[in-house]
């Protein structure tokens, strides 16, 4: 009951909430990463959901677009704003994810939405991430984030997907909480991001 219906009711009301709650700071961090982004304080990328359903995500833009003499992006860790490091730092990056909860594409808690472009490197084990929705935060996330290899990454995620229930997302939650006071696990060392999924070995 709790994961075909009762979640969906929760994370709807709750993020209504949450975002009620959190709208001075998403309008103040608008405003900052206006400045810091040349108008673009927002980023958008389409990402695969359940049933790897195609939906766009909306985060806070926290790096700039900047290239080199060749037209490639700069590494990411050249391209971090102070205000998007700090925006990073602090998880305020996820707010506007709230809105893809209210629309229904995510939940408060699941497996992180990754790439399209990783979709056809997934071993079916893998793919099975794609059966819930996926969330803000996640097991993964709680248990190393950034930090942690990929493969471990998905093993946390299909062992969410196979024992989802009410306490274990609220004790995510706490978790989350937690971590994020810490700032634990936002990049991998030497990364201002999680290096890229490039397949399985």
């Amino acid at each position: 009951m709790y994961k075909n219906n009762l979640k969906r009711i929760i994370d709807l009301i709750l993020s209504l909430i949450g975002f009620l709650v959190l709208s001075p700071i998403f309008l103040i961090v608008t405003i900052l990463l206006f400045f810091a982004n040349h108008g673009k304080p927002f980023f958008f990328q389409s990402r695969p959901g359940k049933s790897e359903k195609i939906f766009k995500i909306i985060k806070f833009k926290t790096m700039t677009d900047q290239m080199d003499a060749n037209g490639t992006l700069l590494p990411d860790d050249q391209r971090l704003t102070k205000v998007g490091h700090f925006v990073r730092k602090t998880s305020l990056d996820e707010i506007p994810q709230l809105l893809n909860v209210i629309k229904g594409d995510m939940s408060l808690i699941g497996p992180r939405p990754l790439l399209i472009q990783y979709l056809p490197l997934y071993d079916q084990h893998q793919k099975r991430r794609h059966e819930v929705r996926p969330g803000i935060t996640g097991w993964a996330q709680v248990n190393g984030r950034n930090t942690i290899s990929w493969k471990k990454k998905f093993d946390y995620d299909i062992w969410y997907v196979d024992n989802l229930s009410f306490f274990l997302d609220l004790k995510i939650i706490f978790m989350t909480i937690f971590k994020v006071f810490k700032s634990e696990g936002i990049s991998a060392k030497g990364q201002a991001t999680m290096e890229a999924f490039k397949g399985n070995d």
